[in-house]
């Protein structure tokens, strides 16, 4: 899996063997099954993870008692809790697999010895972190205003392969719409 990695960091930028080399070497690959936690709310976030293959979700616990679902991070992405993991704060929020999920993780600690020790490929992956942090934004502000059926539409079309891998609820939490709604929604499309 980490071949993904280096696969996708190259898509921006070649990186020599000898660092691709050093790069793997502070991976650690994890799978997890739906429902998994990748990390926990209420602590601080201390590694990053790169999605091989599956579906993960930032999801909070509001204060109803209820599990909203904020965002996904599919293939190819990276995921983290940015704020607590840049600032080492406390997040509220949690990682959740949202499907099966093949990752890639690396350690604060090993993130800052390779910025260290490879600057450019530090560089890089922040570019590709603010990128995904203003796509992310611009995602989230396309539903504002939306009725129901319009914000489900937009997300088949946005995000088709999410929409195939995550259940019913996830889609409905995300979309702020109950699973009921959401259900009789579908049912109306088809």
């Amino acid at each position: 899996m980490a071949n993904q990695l280096i696969n996708y960091l190259e898509s921006f930028a070649s990186i020599e063997i000898k660092d691709q080399l050093l790069i793997t070497d502070l991976l650690e690959t994890r799978q997890y099954k739906e429902g998994d936690y990748l990390f926990y709310p209420n602590n601080i976030c201390r590694e990053l993870f790169f999605i091989c293959e599956g579906v993960s979700k930032i999801t909070v616990l509001k204060e109803n008692g209820n599990i909203v679902t904020n965002f996904f991070f599919k293939e190819n992405q990276f995921c983290t809790i940015l704020k607590s993991f840049t600032n080492q704060v406390e997040a509220i929020e949690a990682i959740q697999a949202a499907s099966s999920l093949k990752t890639i993780v690396i350690s604060k600690e090993n993130l800052l010895f390779l910025y260290d020790n490879l600057p450019h490929i530090g560089k890089l992956i922040d570019q590709i972190i603010q990128k995904a942090v203003l796509d992310k934004v611009e995602l989230r502000n396309s539903y504002l205003g939306l009725d129901s059926l319009s914000r489900y539409q937009l997300f088949l079309k946005q995000q088709p392969h999410v929409a195939k891998l995550v259940s019913l609820s996830s889609i409905a939490s995300y979309l702020g719409v109950t699973q009921q709604s959401l259900s009789r929604i579908r049912r109306n499309i088809h």
